[in-house]
């Protein structure tokens, strides 16, 4: 039920946050970049511990909502069937998990801990162990609980009490309807939409970072900031044209085209990068991650490499979370509470898994045969890290501009979803946003990563990172009182349903 539209406060406000922040940017990028360093060094050296809480927590309260008598309500109406097959479910979940991010850091985060290990002595086999057990935790089991949980509170409150598709709608069991439609409610869908657009920054920069970085080592392209925002320029009105147009089958092929780039990728990686040793090397550290899983939650022993990497990850996925919340929740609707929580975490983190365990094997396995050459080539520029490890591979001159095109097909993808989501947040929950207002949003996400990129410059990773972890830090907050919200309403409505006993 979409209500009356009137002024549109979460819109105007969400409109000046961006406007003063690409202004800024643009007018004075040495003083907000020195501004979010500090922020980003006083958020990891004293919250640290916060972020690592949160979502080891997070991980414990969907366990026990899925195990509980409440997993069995449905996310819908109790007469609601599944909109879609198990087959085209699941199908949906893997496409949803091949992300930007998995194919910047797939091949760039295994070398580059293995340089700077959290623990290990590097550049050795304890360090080459220990850096991917670090990556399978990173890109595991917890980023999609976090999506899971965003995804059961904009799901069930919408499909179930048919309210509208936004946050604030999660928190109408502990502030009321009245204040969930007042200034409170507001605030929270106005922090969800700095979180998304700031979070998906980061991917879209991370993306265009790649993109230069291939046409850079491919193709002795002369890499630079100005080749990088020009590039997210183009792609801007690329994926904001097909956002407003509604090319659903266009966007759709692009798609179907990314995922079978991707399967056909892993299969290439696996066969010509040595299956052997790829498969040795993920069933040892696989093992060593899955029992070291709870240590590895709250370990807080280098400070320095939990602020560069495991802070920033979740931060990143806090960041997400109503982006691909609401992705997890759409496709999701008349599956109980248990297969939707249980499968939106396990599948996806299966599928990053094996991706991760192929190409991070497979560069480990190339970087020992060819004499360091992947290390010293992601040392050299991390963002270059696929394209050095297929130069060592079989038909690199088709190979490497397939990478670019699933790179860019990645890129595409993720925007387009981001900007109907930011969109769909600033339009009362309208899930038929205004055409307009997706032209706005798609404008606005190009130049918001346009300005991290400017402020970043040799630095870009850095300050992706401190914009995820700035805008994520308020978003983490409302996601502690989301899970109170939604246990508070999964309880009452099992107890009426008769299964659990009212006290």
């Amino acid at each position: 039920m979409t209500p009356k539209k009137t002024t549109n406060p979460v819109l105007i406000v969400s409109i000046v946050i961006v406007a003063i922040f690409v202004a800024f940017g643009a007018i004075f990028p040495d003083l907000l970049g020195a501004a979010a360093n500090f922020i980003f060094s006083a958020l990891t050296d004293k919250f640290g511990w916060f972020y690592l809480i949160t979502v080891f927590l997070m991980v414990i309260f969907a366990i026990f909502i899925a195990v509980s008598p409440m997993g069995k309500l449905k996310l819908g109406k109790p007469d609601d069937k599944p909109e879609f097959s198990n087959f085209q479910w699941f199908t949906m979940l893997f496409g949803g998990s091949m992300g930007i991010g998995l194919v910047f850091y797939s091949v760039a985060e295994p070398l580059m801990d293995f340089a700077s290990p959290p623990a290990a002595e590097p550049e050795t086999a304890a360090a080459m162990y220990e850096s991917m057990q670090t990556v399978f935790f990173h890109w595991g089991f917890h980023p999609w609980v976090i999506f899971a949980i965003g995804g059961l509170a904009l799901g069930y409150f919408s499909f179930k009490k048919d309210r509208p598709f936004l946050v604030s709608s999660a928190f109408e069991p502990l502030i009321g309807e009245e204040r969930v439609k007042g200034p409170i409610g507001k605030a929270i869908d106005i922090l969800a939409v700095f979180a998304t657009i700031f979070g998906v920054a980061t991917s879209l920069g991370l993306g265009a970072s790649q993109i230069v970085g291939g046409l850079s080592h491919v193709y002795g392209v002369k890499a630079g900031t100005f080749l990088t925002c020009i590039i997210i320029a183009i792609i801007t009105v690329c994926f904001t044209l097909a956002t407003i147009s509604g090319l659903q089958k266009g966007i759709q092929l692009i798609a179907d085209i990314k995922i079978w780039l991707s399967i056909g990728f892993m299969i290439f990686i696996f066969v010509f990068g040595g299956a052997v040793f790829i498969l040795d090397l993920f069933t040892n550290t696989l093992g060593g991650y899955l029992a070291d899983i709870v240590k590895k939650s709250l370990w807080m022993e280098n400070k320095s490499f939990l602020s560069a990497w495991t802070v920033f990850y979740w931060a990143w996925w806090i960041a997400w979370a109503p982006f691909c919340g609401q992705f997890c929740a759409r496709v999701s609707k008349g599956r109980t509470i248990r297969e939707y929580l249980l499968t939106v975490s396990v599948l996806p983190a299966i599928f990053s898994f094996i991706w991760l365990g192929i190409y991070g094997g497979a560069a480990f396995n190339m970087n020992e045969i060819s004499g360091g050459k992947l290390l010293e080539a992601v040392n050299a520029d991390y963002t270059t890290g696929l394209f050095a490890l297929l130069e060592e591979l079989p038909i690199f001159v088709i190979t490497a501009p397939l990478a670019l095109i699933l790179i860019v097909f990645s890129f595409l993808g993720s925007a387009n979803s981001a900007t109907y989501v930011l969109s769909m947040l600033t339009d009362h929950g309208n899930m038929d946003p205004d055409k307009k207002l997706r032209a706005g949003w798609g404008i606005a996400q190009g130049a918001v990563t346009i300005i991290c990129i400017v402020i970043g410059g040799t630095s870009v990773l850095q300050i992706l990172q401190t914009t995820s972890i700035v805008a994520a830090f308020p978003y983490m907050i409302i996601m502690i009182f989301m899970c109170v919200s939604i246990y508070k309403t999964l309880a009452k409505d099992a107890a009426s349903e008769g299964l659990i006993k009212k006290k």
